[in-house]
């Protein structure tokens, strides 16, 4: 089972994609999608939409998982967040992906084992449950956090 973890965010979109055999876990790939945040939306969520089309073409994933929404406490921003997620998970949609969403307690608590952990806390966790992993940046590890919490998870 190939697993796309997503990591949404209008500034930088996070991906991450393993490999699941029975309990065992392996990394395939990961990366970050980042807009110009001079260009007018409608061009950032293209492009959100494009590269996370072409890594769905790429890696072919059997499915794919993202963190649910949570609220800001400034509304621009849920807004912003909100059209980024659309824009990744229409990619998905297209490529008829199954799509799973995981609360960030629930992540972290897949990952490090408790819901209240910290961003470093699932860094390090990482590096121990995928073994020489080279991670192109914090959305990048967050959304590998995601496709590792789907593959313990079982897509719920």
């Amino acid at each position: 089972m190939i697993i796309l973890g997503l990591d949404p965010s209008l500034s930088c979109t996070g991906w991450g994609i393993v490999r699941s055999e029975g309990a065992r876990l392996s990394h395939v790939a990961n990366g970050q999608v980042a807009t110009d945040a001079g260009s007018p939306m409608a061009a950032r969520l293209h492009h959100l939409h494009d590269a996370i089309a072409a890594v769905i073409g790429t890696h072919a994933p059997d499915r794919a998982a993202v963190e649910e929404v949570f609220l800001n406490k400034n509304p621009q921003s849920t807004l912003k967040l909100a059209q980024a997620r659309g824009a990744v998970l229409a990619a998905c949609g297209r490529a008829s992906l199954p799509v799973a969403e995981h609360a960030a307690r629930l992540v972290k608590k897949a990952v490090v084992g408790t819901g209240a952990a910290e961003k470093a806390q699932v860094q390090a966790m990482l590096k121990v449950l995928l073994p020489g992993v080279s991670v192109a940046g914090a959305d990048a590890a967050d959304a590998l956090a995601v496709a590792i919490a789907d593959a313990h998870l079982g897509g719920s």
